[in-house]
């Protein structure tokens, strides 16, 4: 599809027809395809800007940058939000402080969850810890949950006494899906701290917190031989 045609799908009242556009604008430079993809930051589906945000991600100019922060601050829809978190990420350091704003700023899950990713992959070990660490305060039970995967990460670093310090209370938290995923994370660490507790999970009432233990030890030993 040529760039005309591409304008003309993106003028289309049929949504199915912008989202093409969007799509075949993979095959052109980022100076061409962010202006095109600007003049859709207002569509009203939400799965076109949808679209947009993800394709700002992969054809990244500054103003593809300031694009994203719109969205991600502004845009109506939480999936549109997340979308613009994602794609934010593969900007670089310089979409950190954007992420930290957007992370407090929102409390739909999705959103959140999606910032997890996003930080990690930007050697910010710091703020990704401070980050987790405030999630675990949280009522939201998924993005508690993201945020203890994420402590994981922490093992055999600088960082690594404080995520233990946050994940071996929970080892007696209320709820079982939550001491699974400590289970999980605590299978990282090495520190004696880290061990003990996983022989009082070995012990829980719950078979699927058991379940993760043991799948996480054996998976070391196969590893290890």
């Amino acid at each position: 599809m040529n760039i005309d045609q591409i304008r003309g799908y993106l003028d289309s009242k049929d949504p199915q027809s912008r989202m093409k556009a969007i799509t075949e604008l993979r095959h052109y430079e980022p100076d061409m395809v962010v202006p095109l993809l600007q003049t859709c930051l207002d569509d009203p589906e939400v799965i076109v800007r949808s679209f947009v945000a993800m394709g700002l991600g992969y054809k990244r100019t500054p103003e593809g940058f300031e694009a994203l922060v719109k969205l991600v601050h502004r845009d109506a829809d939480y999936n549109v939000r997340a979308e613009a978190a994602n794609a934010l990420g593969r900007y670089g350091r310089e979409a950190i402080p954007h992420l930290l704003r957007a992370f407090y700023e929102n409390d739909h899950w999705l959103v959140r969850m999606s910032i997890f990713p996003a930080l990690a992959d930007l050697d910010c070990p710091e703020q990704l810890l401070d980050l987790c660490i405030s999630s675990l305060e949280g009522a939201d039970q998924a993005v508690k949950e993201a945020a203890i995967a994420q402590l994981c990460l922490f093992a055999d670093t600088p960082y690594q006494t404080r995520a233990l310090q946050h994940l071996l209370p929970l080892v007696s938290a209320s709820e079982w899906s939550t001491r699974r995923q400590v289970a999980l994370a605590l299978c990282q660490f090495q520190e004696p701290q880290a061990e003990a507790a996983l022989t009082q999970l070995r012990k829980d009432p719950d078979h699927r917190v058991v379940a993760a233990v043991m799948e996480r030890l054996l998976s070391a030993q196969v590893g290890g031989e």
